[in-house]
Order: structure tokens, then C-alpha cells, then sequence
């Protein structure tokens, strides 16, 4: 049912990696609504140890329409620690040219300061919604810990098998990936349930919208501080800085960029958006940036990178992010898809 590959995580998927001239993904990418509810949708315990996440794309080949790229669920919890799952439809191996579809596990958000290890075995699966012959990879097991938050990349099947129609694992546009976990080291558990649905229509915000956030006296703000609202995309959001970082190590600057809601997002809805944050160089133009393709509904509305840029590099005075006392912050933001999660 197609090779597998087990391949290491590149940094740039690590949560708030900040490079200078180059795109650096959060956990990124693409496409939209999902309603995640703890406790309720199409999820299976085990012999009371192995619990599924399953994960419904609908409309997948609007998906693939977005080429390349990692495509992150929302956060769920499972025995008490938040996980994302990210996909990506067009993967590449190595000196191959075939594409595949390759999962990644996310634990999210664990502090630096914590010396946690959680250490799960789970595998990745892929359902045959026709005949019920699925698709699973082999077990993994990984140790997450502040430094090693994302699995490797599980290259679940090629491509071109999984759109093959007699596969079953396509139907009507749709298909069905998950996680099941077979040990996660002394947490309690809960199942939980997401649906993705992609519609191929023209994007809602076709062309990007930008907000800059001037700030004359970096030195006097607050850890955290926030911009004034704004709004893009018919969108109002915020900009959280935190100059001594998110957990107040004072080696890196965090940026997190947030929806307002409830105001302008229904409980029953969820966006796909492309979001970037700059933090601009005055002197040059060689902005720090990164940005993500990420999934926005009342559960799940901010994009946060913990480790932006350090300390040292903002401050250095000839990279030019910091003129004096002077910084200057850029949203941009460009909605793709707007739906009802179901």
C-alpha cells in the first residue's frame, strides 16, 4: 500500500524559528474548517489505552491546488497535552520524483523551561473510506521535549496511489487521515474529533492586507504588549509583542498575531488564512520574517512565534531592527477560505 519513509524534521517547522530572508513556516499551511470538540465526534478508545484522532479533509483536491506545503489541524488534546497534526499532500523524497503524502506530529507549546519528555508511540493512518483496508505506517515512537517538539516526517503513501479510485482512501473529494496513540507516559486522556473542509472557490481576500505597527520606544513596553486593533481582510486582529519572550526567558523576542472573537468569527465558523509577521530592518530592507498557512476559529485564533528572533540579533545595531529606541512590526494577512465547521 506504498512506501513508507520516516525523515527528520527540518528546522523551519520548528514552532517560531526566525530566519532572516527566508520563509520560515510555523506550523504551517493550509485549508479550512475544522470544529475540534473534546470528548464528542468520530473517535475510538482501545482497550482503554489506545485512543484515534481522525482528521476529514473535504474538498481535498483544493488541497493540492496549494502545491507544496504543510497544512496544520488544530490543537487537540490527548492525555492531557495539546497536539497538532500537519499534512503535507506534495511531499519529496530525497532522489525521488514521485510526490507523497507525509504526516507530522506537533506537541504544542512545552515550555523551554519545563524538563518534561513525553514519550508516545503512535502511528499515522490513512482510511479506506470504500473497502475498510487501511492504510496504516509502521509504529513510531518519539521523545518530545522543549527542543523536539515536531516528529519526523512519515511519508504515508505516494500520491498517485492514494487518487488511484479502486484505493478507496479518495472518495467524492474527501479523504481521512489520523493518529492513533498507543502510549503517551502518565497523562489521562480524551478523544477528540477535527473535520478540514477546502472549497474551491476564488479567495475571499485575493490580494494580501498589511498593518505596520510603529513603535517609538521599545525599552517602556510591557512583557506582553499589544497593538491597537486593526483590521484585514474583514478580519479584526492584534499583534501580541513579548520583549522579554513568551516564557519571560529573556533570551528571545515572541510575536503572536491574533483574531479577535467572537466579534467577527460565528462560533460555527473557521478561516484559512496566509499570515506573515516582519520585523522590519530600517536601514536595509532585509526583514526578519515568518509566516504560516493556519487554521482560524473561536478555539484556535492566534499564530504565535515563541522564539522569533533573539535578543542579540534584534538589538544588534547593524541589522538594523532596532534604531534607537525606534522597531517597526508588519501583519500582513490573506484570507483563502471561509466556511462552517461541521
Amino acid at each position: 500500500m506504498g512506501n513508507a519513509c520516516v525523515t527528520g524534521a527540518s528546522s523551519s517547522s520548528n514552532h517560531g524559528q526566525s530566519l532572516k530572508s527566508k520563509e520560515a513556516r510555523l506550523i504551517d499551511n493550509s485549508c479550512v474548517t475544522g470544529s475540534s470538540q473534546s470528548n464528542q465526534g468520530h473517535c475510538q478508545e482501545f482497550n482503554g489505552s489506545e485512543i484515534t484522532f481522525r482528521w476529514r479533509i473535504d474538498g481535498f483536491s483544493s488541497l493540492l491546488d496549494k502545491g507544496e506545503g504543510w497544512t496544520n489541524s488544530s490543537v487537540f488534546e490527548i492525555r492531557g497535552h495539546y497536539w497538532n497534526l500537519m499534512l503535507n499532500p506534495r511531499d519529496r523524497k530525497s532522489g525521488d520524483e514521485n510526490e507523497y503524502v507525509s504526516l507530522m506530529l506537533v506537541l504544542f507549546q512545552l515550555s523551554e523551561r519545563s524538563h518534561t519528555v513525553v514519550e508516545a508511540t503512535f502511528k499515522f493512518l490513512l482510511y479506506d473510506q470504500s473497502y475498510g483496508k487501511h492504510h496504516e505506517q509502521h509504529q513510531v515512537s518519539h521523545s518530545f521535549q522543549s527542543t523536539s517538539r515536531v516528529s519526523g516526517s512519515s511519508c504515508m503513501i505516494p500520491l498517485a496511489k492514494l487518487k488511484e479510485q479502486s484505493s478507496g482512501f479518495l472518495v467524492k473529494d474527501s479523504c481521512v487521515f489520523g493518529i492513533q496513540f498507543i502510549k503517551v507516559v502518565a497523562v489521562k486522556g480524551n478523544d477528540v474529533s477535527e473535520t478540514l473542509f477546502v472549497q474551491k472557490t476564488s479567495n475571499i481576500c485575493s490580494d494580501p492586507q498589511v498593518y505596520t505597527w510603529n513603535i517609538d520606544d521599545f525599552f517602556v513596553l510591557k512583557n506582553p504588549s499589544t497593538s491597537p486593533e486593526f483590521e484585514l481582510c474583514g478580519h479584526k486582529w492584534f499583534i501580541t509583542l513579548y520583549p522579554s519572550g513568551y516564557d519571560k526567558n529573556g533570551n528571545y523576542l515572541s510575536l503572536s498575531l491574533s483574531m479577535k472573537v467572537p466579534d467577527t468569527l460565528d462560533k460555527d465558523s473557521a478561516i484559512l488564512a496566509e499570515v506573515s509577521i516582519s520585523i522590519k530592518d530600517q536601514e536595509t530592507g532585509n526583514h526578519a520574517k515568518s509566516s504560516a498557512r493556519i487554521q482560524f476559529k473561536n478555539d484556535t485564533h492566534t499564530s504565535l512565534w515563541d522564539k522569533f528572533i533573539s535578543l542579540e540579533d534584534f538589538k544588534d545595531s547593524s541589522k538594523g531592527y532596532l534604531v534607537k529606541t525606534k522597531c517597526c512590526i508588519e501583519a500582513q494577512v490573506e484570507v483563502i477560505v471561509s466556511s462552517k465547521t461541521v
